[in-house]
C-alpha cells in the first residue's frame, strides 16, 4: 500500500513552531528553583535577563508533560488517603527571592500519619531516574532538587518534605522523605539575596568550557565566547538599582521601574559593564547592533 507523503510543513513541526513562539518571558523573582545550582554567574545572569534560555517546542513539551504529570500525582496520593490542602504554596524571603511548593500534605504519609509535610514533584529521563535509584537519596542524585525542597520547608516552617519522582520513559515512581536541614535553607536564601543584590557579575564556576557543568550551561555562549549580553532590558543595564523589597529603580529616571517596563528597556539603556567585552569599563551600545 502506497505511503501517503508527507507534508512539507509536517504536523510535528508546526505544533514545535507554536510552542516555541508562546514560551513565556523569564520570571520576575530569583526562583528557589535556581539555589541549588553550583554557580553564581549562572544564577545572577539568569536573574537579572542577561542570558535568557530559549527551548524548542520539543523541550517546551517535555515540561508541559511535566506539569501535567503534578496532577496526576496529587491524585494518586489523594487516593490514598492523602490529605492535601495547598497546591503551588507561595514563599517570600524577600530581597526578590520567592518561590512555590507544588504541595502542601496535611496528613496520611504512611510512615508519619499526623505530620505536614512540603512535597515536591518531578518527572525523570529514564538515565536520571536509574541514577536517583542507585544513589538513593535526592541529595545525592539531584542536589538541586534536595536544596529548592529545603528552601520551601524553611519559608512554610514545615520540617518534613516528600519528594515524589516519576520516569517519563516507564511510569516508576520514587518517594523519599525528607527532613528539613535549616542550615541548608537558611545558607541557599542568603545566597540568593547577596546575588540578587549584588551589581557586579559574579566569577564563573570553571574558566574550562568543557567543563561538564559548563558544558550545558545556557551561559555557555556568554562565558566562554562572546563575553556579552544581547538582551536589552532594564536589568542588563547600568542605571538599575534592585530594591529589598522586589522593585526595581531607575537613576535615569528616579523612580520604580514596572514589571512590563523592565521586559522592554528605553533609549537611554547603557549596558552594565560586566555585560560588555570592554577591558576599560563600560561603553554605550547601539541598540540598533542587536536588531
Amino acid at each position: 500500500m502506497a505511503k501517503i507523503p508527507e507534508a512539507k510543513n509536517s504536523i510535528v513541526n508546526l505544533i514545535d513552531a507554536h510552542h516555541a513562539a508562546g514560551q513565556g518571558a523569564p520570571r520576575s523573582h530569583l526562583g528557589a528553583s535556581l539555589l541549588g545550582k553550583k554557580c553564581d554567574r549562572a544564577i545572577w545572569l539568569s536573574f537579572r535577563w542577561a542570558v535568557i534560555e530559549q527551548f524548542d517546542g520539543r523541550v517546551l513539551r517535555l515540561f508541559r508533560r511535566g506539569h501535567n504529570e503534578e496532577d496526576m500525582i496529587l491524585k494518586d496520593l489523594k487516593s490514598i488517603g492523602i490529605k492535601i490542602s495547598d497546591s503551588q504554596a507561595h514563599v517570600n524571603f524577600g530581597y526578590h527571592v520567592q518561590g512555590s511548593a507544588d504541595a502542601i500534605i496535611e496528613s496520611g504519609v504512611p510512615e508519619a500519619p499526623t505530620k505536614r509535610h512540603v512535597a515536591e514533584f518531578k518527572t525523570h529521563n529514564k538515565r536520571s531516574f536509574d541514577d536517583l535509584l542507585k544513589k538513593g537519596s535526592v541529595a545525592e542524585a539531584k542536589p538541586e532538587h534536595f536544596v529548592q525542597m529545603q528552601v520551601y520547608m524553611l519559608g512554610l516552617g514545615i520540617d518534613r518534605g516528600l519528594y515524589v519522582a516519576v520516569c517519563k520513559d516507564d511510569d516508576r515512581m520514587y518517594v523519599e522523605r525528607v527532613r528539613l536541614d535549616k542550615a541548608v535553607g537558611e545558607a541557599a536564601t542568603e545566597r540568593g539575596r547577596r546575588l540578587a543584590m549584588d551589581d557586579r557579575l559574579p566569577p564563573p564556576i570553571s574558566t574550562d568550557p568543557s567543563w561538564f557543568e559548563c558544558k550545558w550551561c545556557s551561559a555557555h555562549t556568554f562565558c566562554h565566547k562572546t563575553k556579552a549580553s544581547t538582551e536589552w532590558n532594564c536589568r542588563t543595564c547600568r542605571f538599575v538599582t534592585p530594591g529589598d523589597d522586589g522593585d526595581w529603580f531607575c537613576e535615569i529616571y528616579e523612580d520604580e521601574i514596572p514589571l512590563d517596563h523592565q521586559r522592554k528597556g528605553c533609549a537611554k539603556h547603557e549596558f552594565n559593564p560586566d555585560l560588555v567585552p570592554f577591558s576599560e569599563g563600560w561603553e554605550r551600545i547601539n541598540k540598533d547592533a542587536f536588531t
